[in-house]
């Protein structure tokens, strides 16, 4: 390829990003009104959200609602990792595209964690969901070794969130969104240096982290 070519490739590739970071704050404003009024949604802990480098924000799995959630109440531009399945959905799949990275509700591959650490080691925002699948109850479970995994091979920091109130606008199965109260709550942020990388010391942090956020719904910060 030569060096005009070149050129028009790293254009297009920066158009494309350009475009794509345009459409994330557009839906993003669009989104706040639609919460602010249906929800009151409220964050608390958003100062707790380091405002660079890369960043695992780690929150339990109430409602489809979940994501937006998340990205509406940090300031920074966030890449979720979302199921496989959604991206082929004809309503969401684009915009799924757009802002997630494939994950695959069983064992994950080795190219969506190469992915994830990527982006985390430069400095970005990646959004997850230890649980695995949306909870009917509202409790918080177990999570799986991906979240640890991620954390530990990209030395990012990890933020516990819990979402509350959004299983009660719109719980799994519903067709439509009730008016309900939602809150986001933001721990202090988890760092994971230790020179140890084998799968159960991955599994511990992912249960680690899930105790965080199992201890701010109790209450303690």
């Amino acid at each position: 390829m030569g060096t005009r070519d070149t050129a028009i490739a790293l254009d297009s590739r920066w158009s494309v990003k350009l475009r794509s970071l345009s459409v994330y704050w557009v839906f993003r404003v669009i989104l706040m009104v639609f919460y602010k009024l249906l929800f009151r949604f409220e964050v608390r802990g958003a100062e707790n959200i380091p405002r660079e480098g890369g960043v695992i924000i780690a929150a339990n799995h109430l409602s489809h609602l979940d994501p937006p959630l998340i990205g509406l109440s940090i300031r920074r531009r966030a890449t979720f990792m979302a199921k496989r399945s959604l991206f082929h959905n004809p309503l969401i799949g684009w915009f799924v595209k757009t802002f997630s990275i494939p994950i695959d509700r069983g064992t994950p591959r080795p190219s969506t964690i190469k992915e994830a650490v990527s982006r985390l080691k430069a400095g970005e925002v990646v959004v997850m969901f230890p649980e695995g699948m949306r909870r009917r109850d509202g409790e918080i479970t177990g999570g799986k070794r991906g979240v640890g995994m991620i954390a530990v091979l990209s030395r990012a920091k990890v933020v516990p969130a819990l979402i509350e109130g959004t299983e009660k606008a719109l719980p799994r199965g519903a067709r439509f969104i009730r008016p309900a109260k939602v809150r986001v709550t933001f721990g202090s942020p988890m760092e994971c240096r230790a020179p140890e990388t084998g799968k159960g010391f991955q599994q511990r942090i992912a249960e680690e982290i899930m105790q965080r956020i199992w201890e701010l719904k109790k209450g303690v910060r």
